[in-house]
């Protein structure tokens, strides 16, 4: 069987040591759009985001995609999984922030599979790391898992089930929308992610899609950027975490629209949809320090 369950769930992966750099910063927040509104090459506040220096700030979401940022290959296999990448989704994404990233520094990730869960017509794959700097402090933590078509019915745990996030009954605080382009894809699979479901259309057509699609983060840091500059005043420091569930597929070119209600302390519960009013970002909650 292509997954095995009693290999997988609690492997290690091997330790990941990885430094970055200002210009790594800088590409992955044009790669979620950053400065592309209309006079954000003038805004003292929108150049936090793409100009190196003193006042650049880090988009927290950076973390989940650093320790992979300069691979150029497609993603590697877990062990005990032999899958085929046509058939993995992003299922789940969520950051928690212990300490502000800074522009340029080195850590080391660890990781490890914490479940593996049986949906009959599909596999979930849960897997946490933390990224911990030189002098032993936590910077931040993940967690997230994968949705692999076609490798469940092993009979299994099915896992827990989530419950809908309900948003309040009241206009929401926070209601934009941003067109992707369509060389969206390509642009973010410069961050490290080269999954050819992203940008060659006979692998996409292959895995059950008309063409490549965007790829989940891209659309998990161009909201998160969003929340950061309208809710939050532009400052990613006020960000303690963000998760979400990954419901719907986004193609370049897609106007995601944003939407965000203030919940209790230190909390905003976010939904995200299409032109077409189709849910793409759904349990969503961003949390505020």
């Amino acid at each position: 069987m292509p997954i095995d369950p009693d290999v997988l769930v609690g492997a290690t992966l091997p330790e990941i040591a990885f430094t970055w750099t200002e210009s790594d910063v800088l590409l992955y927040h044009l790669a979620v759009v950053a400065g592309a509104a209309p006079g954000d090459n003038l805004s003292r506040q929108a150049l936090r985001w793409t100009v190196e220096g003193d006042r650049l700030q880090v988009l927290p979401s950076f973390g989940i995609v650093a320790p992979t940022f300069h691979l150029t290959e497609p993603p590697h296999e877990l062990p005990g999984c032999d899958i085929d990448l046509s058939h993995v989704l992003h299922g789940t994404q969520a950051i928690e922030v212990h300490r502000s990233i800074p522009a340029s520094g080195s850590v080391t990730v660890t990781s490890r599979i914490t479940d593996v869960w049986d949906k009959g017509s599909a596999a979930v794959i849960v897997q946490e790391g933390t990224a911990t700097a030189a002098d032993g402090t936590d910077l931040w933590s993940t967690r997230s898992s994968m949705f692999v078509r076609g490798e469940g019915g092993w009979g299994g745990e099915r896992g827990p089930s989530v419950a809908r996030l309900e948003v309040p009954e009241r206009d929401p605080d926070l209601d934009t929308s941003y067109a992707t382009t369509p060389q969206q894809a390509l642009l973010y699979r410069l961050c490290g992610d080269r999954n050819p479901l992203h940008a060659d259309p006979e692998f996409a057509k292959g895995a059950g899609f008309p063409a490549p699609i965007l790829h989940g983060l891209c659309s998990y840091g161009i909201v998160l950027r969003t929340l950061t500059e309208q809710l939050l005043g532009g400052d990613s420091t006020r960000v303690a975490g963000f998760g979400v569930k990954f419901a719907g597929v986004v193609f370049p070119g897609d106007t995601l629209t944003t939407r965000g209600w203030k919940s209790g302390d230190g909390q905003y519960v976010v939904t995200v949809t299409t032109q077409e009013g189709k849910v793409v970002l759904s349990n969503a909650i961003a949390e505020v320090a």
